[in-house]
């Protein structure tokens, strides 16, 4: 691109070209070396939309889920729409569980779904494209749960009984790993597969001897009915695991960065702000404000190392063989793929914060 006037339009000189030339080359040397694009790191945001960059969609589905407060912050402050601008638009999907979100992963009905670590394991172990991108936290959201007036004490009493668990979720692993550390065969027990907040109510009715509850919807049993905590193991609960399809983080990295970026930010707000932190899931979950305080505040840690790696795979190769052992999987072979090649580093490695 060059200036000129009416006066000079037809005479362009050689050392004006030659100027032309050099400045565009300037121009495209400073690209290169710059390694960014639209949507990497802190410079992609909503002001860089502005100036006319395009994103590599414009379209973004992402859930958002009780057991998850990270989502529930970065939904309220907006911080992915702030980012993308008017040129993308993000549609929110609340997931009841571990497996409803691996449904809409593989479904494409979401784009970036939350999950326990076991479930995120469970479902590439059986084919779904899935890659993890952030660990959101580590809790201890899962355990056993008997009614108040219940004569069972351990968890050697629970065969012979019924126990309601949602399957490809945590609970549900929380209990094959009990049973396994309590010398009870699995096959000894009748499984009721219900949804979380389903398991609750057969457990409160009388339709299920245990249940093998989730927070929020665990917490507020425990207050609102009374219902006990039978049996409680931090190390058998996985981490909280960001999930997203293979295509997504493949075609639309520059929006995966986005997303990651937005995590962290929310983590560095919810660590400074743990009441509001619980307010929204209060809102969300329609709890008792102090039941969301025992959550956020006494089961939930977010001050964690947000990158997948070491810790969590030292978690999931022990509820792997649990996978085969059960029949959820049909080799150890393939969970131990699934698991070599379950974590995508690159976006939290890049984070802002």
């Amino acid at each position: 691109m060059y200036l000129q006037t009416a006066k000079d339009h037809t005479m362009r000189t050689r050392p004006a070209r030659l100027a032309t030339a050099i400045a565009a080359l300037a121009a495209a040397t400073m690209l290169a070396t710059s390694g960014c694009v639209s949507g990497e790191g802190a410079a992609a945001s909503s002001k860089d939309d502005a100036a006319g960059s395009q994103w590599s969609t414009d379209t973004l589905s992402i859930d958002f889920a009780t057991y998850n407060p990270l989502s529930l912050v970065v939904k309220d402050q907006g911080l992915i729409e702030k980012a993308l601008g008017d040129s993308v638009e993000v549609t929110w999907l609340q997931s009841a569980g571990s497996n409803k979100a691996n449904e809409a992963l593989r479904a494409g009905a979401v784009d970036v779904g939350s999950t326990a670590g076991s479930a995120a394991l469970l479902a590439r172990s059986n084919g779904s494209p899935i890659k993890t991108i952030d660990v959101y936290s580590q809790p201890e959201w899962a355990a056993i749960v008997v009614r108040k007036d219940s004569d069972i004490t351990s968890v050697q009493d629970l065969a012979g009984k019924s126990v309601a668990a949602t399957k490809g979720t945590d609970p549900y692993f929380f209990l094959l790993q009990s049973l396994e550390e309590a010398g009870v065969d699995p096959a000894d027990v009748e499984v009721q597969n219900l949804q979380h907040a389903d398991g609750r109510a057969a457990l409160d009715n009388g339709s299920v001897d245990a249940w093998v509850g989730l927070d929020p919807i665990m917490a507020a049993a425990q207050a609102e009915s009374g219902d006990t905590l039978l049996y409680r193991n931090v190390d058998f609960n996985t981490y909280g695991f960001l999930n997203a399809t293979e295509d997504f983080v493949t075609e639309h990295a520059d929006v995966a960065q986005v997303v990651v970026d937005a995590y962290e930010q929310a983590r560095t707000w919810a660590i400074a702000h743990p009441d509001e932190v619980s307010a929204l899931l209060a809102d969300a979950a329609g709890i008792d404000p102090q039941v969301a305080d025992t959550v956020i505040q006494e089961r939930t840690h977010l001050d964690i190392d947000p990158t997948p790696g070491a810790a969590q795979t030292k978690v999931l190769q022990v509820v792997g063989p649990i996978f085969v052992a059960n029949g959820d999987v049909p080799s150890q072979s393939q969970v131990d793929d699934a698991l070599a090649t379950l974590f995508d580093t690159r976006f939290i490695e890049k984070a802002t914060h």
